[in-house]
């Protein structure tokens, strides 16, 4: 993940508070939620993200409008997302985005959005052991790509821009895997006229992912078993320019 920026206004407001002008000077001590707010940052630069996120919440619940609420903010949404607490922490994105509309931060807090809901697509238990994902709802997938696809319209310029882009390739690629499980679904069932709409859908709105080839052959085999024979030849020749190896391009 993206090296993430740990409170460079408090560490600026400590050192003016506890720093003297001068050696000679004694320090000046920390008021209770600068001290708070240092246990916090002292605590996820360990590791101990729990207890962060223990002390974050405590200090908003005593300082819900101090001059590092915003920032804590930003830190639960963090804290939240390598903790993967995925409900918790599209509530406090959301939350962020209703308050703070114009936050200098808006970018990343959007960027996180579409990070949380990417994070919520994985599963690491079936991954593990090597099931087939394929035919799972996709509907976080789909609104982390919604997520990436906001940041890049309102905020093309933005440094997480980039990562999203390649992030939104990886979900295109698994929703065009959702329509091709639900297209081979349909063909186990001969019901071909819904097998080759999904291998259409594929082409028409994941043209750039690998599963197009697939898609095609989907159609080309649906609209055999349909007797469908220019829709049929339609597709075999639009697989033969841009598959020319597959199996079902030069088949008779």
């Amino acid at each position: 993940m993206m090296n993430y920026r740990l409170a460079l206004t408090f560490a600026a407001a400590l050192a003016v508070a506890s720093c003297s002008s001068s050696p000679d000077e004694s320090r000046v001590p920390l008021t209770e939620a600068e001290a708070m707010y240092q246990q916090a940052q002292e605590q996820m630069a360990t590791g101990s993200l729990t207890s962060a996120r223990v002390t974050l919440e405590d200090f908003l619940t005593r300082y819900p409008f101090g001059p590092y609420a915003e920032q804590v903010q930003l830190d639960l949404i963090y804290l939240t997302y390598k903790l993967d607490d995925i409900q918790k922490a599209l509530a406090n994105i959301d939350r962020f985005l209703r308050l703070n509309p114009n936050h200098r931060d808006i970018d990343y807090v959007m960027y996180m959005r579409g990070m949380v809901n990417q994070r919520a697509e994985y599963s690491a238990i079936q991954e593990l052991v090597g099931v087939d994902r394929s035919d799972r709802d996709p509907s976080f997938a789909k609104q982390a790509f919604e997520d990436f696809s906001n940041l890049l319209r309102e905020f093309p310029e933005s440094k997480y821009a980039a990562d999203a882009k390649q992030r939104m390739v990886w979900l295109k690629s698994r929703l065009a895997q959702y329509e091709l499980a639900v297209a081979q679904y349909y063909m186990k069932r001969e019901a071909y006229l819904a097998a080759a709409n999904r291998g259409r859908y594929v082409l028409e709105y994941f043209s750039n992912t690998p599963e197009v080839e697939a898609a095609l052959a989907i159609m080309v085999e649906s609209y055999d078993q349909m007797g469908l024979d220019d829709l049929r030849e339609q597709a075999r020749a639009t697989l033969r320019k841009n598959y020319p190896n597959n199996r079902l391009a030069n088949a008779n």
